[in-house]
């Protein structure tokens, strides 16, 4: 899924195209608002995050361009004019959210998140739902169950996982997985990948520190062995 970031400061551009681009979303990065509006056109993203004070065209001007050329892409305004006002004015100009600075990485992911689950919904073949292990995952709503317990998943979540369900008993090495949920354009890196299945462990498995659905093979990488699983739900 492909994102625009439209943000002047630097830093918080940066921060935030590390951020999404950590929960596994395409990112492009625009500097002002006309940058905003000429990468929407050549890239089509799934949605829009926009900053509003931007040069050359601010960011109410560069939605009111892109809200004229695809009426249903979701934009969200992040920004520090937070007045009741400023967002009334968001909205007005056809934003679907706006998030205050300074914001918090939580908010920020959770907004998003939202976001992509609509954006998901709305596709006309959605990804089917999927088992791995006692776990259902739905990669159209990017969630997860079990039982009665809703568990948040990011799309890079949602393809590891796949990636396990589909190849089970297979011991997948590092590059592998991490071609897969990350893409062959970035290199690959095992501390990354290792610390993101380290984090996705404490959200899918019932117990993190002796995991069942993402069994670590030594030397090699993570394999899903549904023998392994079963043991659990038998347990």
């Amino acid at each position: 899924m492909k994102v625009l970031i439209a943000e002047d400061d630097r830093f918080t551009r940066e921060g935030l195209v590390e951020l999404l681009s950590s929960e596994g979303y395409d990112v492009v990065a625009a500097i002002d608002g006309q940058h905003a509006v000429d990468l929407f056109r050549q890239h089509q993203p799934d949605f829009v995050c926009l900053d509003i004070m931007m040069p050359l065209r601010s960011g109410y001007e560069a939605c009111q361009t892109i809200r004229q050329e695809a009426p249903l892409v979701p934009i969200i305004f992040i920004s520090a004019k937070s007045e009741e006002m400023d967002r009334l004015a968001g909205f007005d100009v056809g934003a679907d959210d706006f998030i205050s600075k300074p914001f918090s990485v939580k908010e920020v992911i959770a907004r998003v998140r939202a976001v992509a689950r609509r954006c998901q919904a709305a596709e006309p073949n959605p990804p089917s739902e999927f088992s791995i292990g006692d776990l259902v995952v739905f990669p159209s709503e990017l969630r997860a169950r079990r039982d009665d317990s809703v568990i948040d998943l990011s799309p890079r979540d949602v393809s590891i996982l796949q990636l396990l369900a589909d190849n089970p008993g297979k011991a997948l090495d590092r590059n592998c997985i991490f071609n897969h949920a990350w893409g062959e354009d970035h290199f690959p890196n095992s501390r990354t990948l290792d610390q993101h299945i380290s984090q996705l462990r404490k959200r899918v498995e019932i117990d993190p520190r002796a995991p069942r659905l993402i069994c670590t093979v030594h030397g090699v990488g993570y394999r899903y062995d549904p023998l392994v699983a079963q043991q659990e739900a038998a347990g």
